[in-house]
């Protein structure tokens, strides 16, 4: 819509605005009405019209089986455009058009911001199904009769009242029809069965809406007045209502077709089974976020009693196994941390790695210098514990070897994702120290040492990765690991 108007109209933004919100809106109309909708825009030099939105029902048959949105038609082929844009009414068409052997009404509503017409809304509804009408059906098209001179009298779509039509109930899910004091005239069977759902056991017809509906809800303290004057309609407001084990959400539109509050329509849907799976969702990401946390608190209680052991070694060889198993432990410890705070089972892994850099750095303060470049990103959890623990190991075999006591040195870690298929398949990361390099006739996938032998069964047994040791750029020594994104199955 937006780049047929500023290509084909002279309409401010305000006025695009306003066309977003009844084109948001105008489901209802079209559901209401049996009707297809198009919206016809005059065009810069007030020749033609241009189409710019298009609406089908969801509860009659359709009138165009073609896309209309772009299409240009001259003024004067369509003599019911052209009277509801110059003289700002609605216009309605005696005889029906014939549109391939489809008899077809079509009436014209102006669209009005402001006193300013800006477009016009064709209405044309599909009489090939006609048959005497129910009162379900006489209800909707009142409704839609009343809710088209709202249009035609800027009254509607209400300012400052966006609406998600994804998310709120539509004509199909209930309705009921209220009059001006906000009494019950006309209750679907859909909107009936879920005032059954809350524990209502008349019927709705002849009730006060307001005072029923919070009657059904559970309160402590007196009726609750917002509800009450929400349901009557009063106001174009949404809520939902909890009562008997059952949730409704309603929906209030006040109708004011000359300008006088009439009555109103309330759209109602059952969301009781809804809001049931979202709490279990709620209470199942809950009890993981909490598993995690204990998990976490484990470790760290793990990682205590082995620096409490490390301690009371008179080996230095042992103590410093002990402290080597205190870093691994804490590794996973942190990944648990960061799942222990999220939604799901995916964590910000540059978080992570820099806590894990900080945490092996300690070994050596004041020596080496240790950095993260480029970004690893989000990461399933069933690739960042492991992908933790082997940083932990290459970190921690750098900074014991690659450096003499006391020298200065850095280490660098990059990260690159990429990879051809999926976007970001694979993760390419390198630590670079720039320390005195590998020993010669050193082979890395034979090596025997206990760091080594975890990075070489995590990388290409658990992740399903590569992992190289080669002498650095310039000097020092280099690591290589390629792993893919995703935990191979």
């Amino acid at each position: 819509m937006n780049d047929l108007v500023r290509q084909h109209t002279a309409l401010s933004d305000t006025d695009l605005e306003w066309l977003h919100m009844l084109v948001s809106e105008w489901q209802l109309l079209s559901d209401l009405s049996f009707a297809d909708l198009v919206l016809w825009v005059p065009t810069l030099d007030g020749t033609r019209y241009v189409s710019v939105a298009q609406m089908r029902p969801n509860t009659g048959p359709t009138s165009y089986q073609d896309d209309m949105v772009g299409h240009l038609v001259p003024r004067g082929r369509r003599p019911l455009l052209d009277a509801a844009l110059d003289e700002g009414r609605i216009v309605r068409e005696g005889d029906p058009e014939w549109r391939e052997e489809v008899p077809v009404r079509v009436e014209s509503i102006p669209v009005r911001r402001e006193g300013r017409v800006l477009g016009v809304i064709a209405r044309n509804t599909n009489l090939l199904t006609v048959r005497t009408p129910s009162r379900l059906e006489l209800t909707y098209l009142q409704s839609a009769s009343d809710l088209a001179q709202m249009i035609a009298a800027g009254s509607f779509p209400f300012p400052g009242q966006q609406v998600d039509m994804d998310a709120s109930p539509r004509v199909g899910d209930g309705l009921m029809r209220l009059d001006a004091e906000g009494v019950v005239t006309y209750a679907s069977p859909n909107a009936l069965s879920a005032y059954h759902r809350l524990g209502l056991a008349s019927d709705l017809v002849g009730q006060h809406l307001g005072t029923t509906t919070a009657e059904l809800a559970p309160s402590r303290g007196p009726v609750d007045e917002a509800l009450v004057k929400l349901a009557s309609g009063w106001a174009p407001r949404e809520t939902e209502v909890e009562g008997n084990g059952g949730v409704i959400q309603l929906r209030a539109i006040p109708l004011k077709p000359k300008g006088t509050r009439i009555g109103s329509l309330v759209l109602c849907r059952d969301v009781t089974e809804l809001r049931r799976r979202e709490r279990e969702l709620i209470t199942k990401d809950a009890t993981i976020r909490e598993i995690h946390h204990r998990v976490k608190n484990n470790l760290q209680t793990v990682a205590a009693l082995l620096r409490l052991q490390a301690r009371r070694m008179d080996s230095d060889q042992g103590r410093e196994a002990l402290n080597e198993a205190v870093r691994r432990v804490g590794s996973i410890a942190i990944v648990h941390e960061t799942l222990s705070q999220n939604l799901d089972e995916r964590v910000e892994f540059d978080e992570i790695a820099d806590r894990v850099i900080a945490m092996v750095a300690e070994i050596s303060p004041g020596k080496v210098d240790c950095r993260r470049t480029g970004r690893f990103g989000i990461l399933d959890a069933e690739v960042a514990t492991p992908l933790s623990m082997v940083l932990t190991e290459i970190l921690q075999n750098a900074l014991e070897h690659a450096f003499a006591p006391g020298e200065r040195g850095t280490v660098e870690v990059t990260a690159v994702r990429g990879g051809t298929g999926r976007d970001d398949a694979r993760l390419m990361i390198t630590v670079q120290d720039d320390g005195r390099g590998l020993p010669e006739g050193f082979d890395p996938q034979k090596a025997g040492n206990l760091g080594l032998q975890i990075v070489r069964t995590l990388v290409e047994g658990e992740l399903g990765g590569s992992f190289d040791m080669v002498p650095g750029d310039a000097r020092g020594t280099k690591v290589v690991l390629d792993v893919p994104v995703s935990a191979p199955k």
